[in-house]
């Protein structure tokens, strides 16, 4: 099952994705007759994972709700939470050999996280799947790439323990962690060089923890152009989902629709003989199995917008 934010007629909306077809889930809580938000993705997530119970029910009876049905063709796929309600928090340094090639680019021995690194890219930076990642040579000149599997929390909390995280993980997708490296170095800290506008290219939907399974068992993997830069499965992170959010909520309240992206295996650009940057025109795709692509044109720009 595949619930996606979308924009149809002006309007931003909560849908399942069906191949050929949107099922517009307000509509179809109406034809239910159901006391239901959802108005959006955000509020779907609010009402914690007994949602997708609902959910695959109006997905067996889509016959029921053909009213509702909308032509996926004439429907925009926004990120699926596209306005999300604070920072998303992510995670640095989370695969070994992204570690190792980042201290061998430097030419420093190799020390390796003890906790968790987080860090946060503001909410302009959520991008819609297919969506072009904004290049402006003004600011950067150095953008870079990053393929995570990024979660969303259905159940919020604080001092969640590591054998409960998974009750709070709403469900999975896919993120783009686009990077001006170049500013990282400059500002000394990853905020700045992590959060200008357009690089967090999400999506294309939410999949069910269900249908996903052991997401350890995910494949990650991403090319440029066409040419494969990164490969590993989610079980090589140094740190886990489980000790990601039992970390990350130590003291720290988590929401519902927050968005947690987990961290990035090799293969980044920067750390290639020679760096590799991201040009104007560029076609970048992310994929994780069981989810499906997310692809993000570089759109070089010389003029604010």
């Amino acid at each position: 099952m595949k619930l996606i934010s979308f924009e149809f007629e002006g309007q931003a909306r909560a849908g399942l994705w069906l191949g050929e077809q949107v099922l517009d889930l307000s509509a179809a809580a109406a034809i239910a007759g159901e006391n239901l938000d959802f108005s959006s993705v955000l509020a779907v997530a609010r009402g914690g994972n007994a949602q997708w119970q609902i959910l695959r029910r109006m997905e067996k009876s889509r016959a029921t709700f053909s009213a509702a049905l909308l032509p996926a063709a004439g429907v925009q796929l926004l990120a699926p939470i596209p306005v999300p309600a604070r920072n998303a928090f992510c995670v640095g340094r989370n695969y070994l050999d992204h570690v190792k090639e980042g201290y061998a680019k430097r030419g420093a021995d190799v020390k390796l996280p003890e906790v968790p690194q987080f860090f946060t890219k503001a909410t302009h930076a959520i991008n819609a799947p297919g969506a072009a990642v904004r290049l402006d040579s003004r600011v950067t000149k150095l953008l870079d790439y990053e393929v995570e599997l990024a979660l969303i929390i259905g159940r919020g909390g604080r001092d969640i323990a590591p054998e409960a995280a998974y009750e709070h993980v709403f469900g999975y997708t896919i993120a783009n962690d686009v990077t001006a490296r170049d500013l990282q170095r400059r500002h000394d800290q990853w905020f700045k060089g992590k959060s200008l506008d357009s690089t967090l290219p999400m999506g294309p939907w939410i999949i069910d923890p269900e249908e996903i399974g052991d997401p350890r068992t995910l494949e990650l993997s991403l090319t440029v152009n066409g040419e494969e830069r990164q490969r590993a499965r989610v079980q090589q992170m140094i740190f886990d989902i489980p000790a990601i959010i039992a970390s990350l909520s130590a003291g720290l309240t988590l929401d519902a629709g927050d968005i947690i992206c987990t961290g990035t295996p090799a293969g980044v650009g920067f750390a290639m003989e020679p760096t590799q940057r991201l040009r104007g025109g560029d076609v970048v795709v992310a994929r994780i199995d069981r989810i499906g692509e997310l692809t993000s044109p570089i759109l070089e720009v010389s003029a604010p917008a």
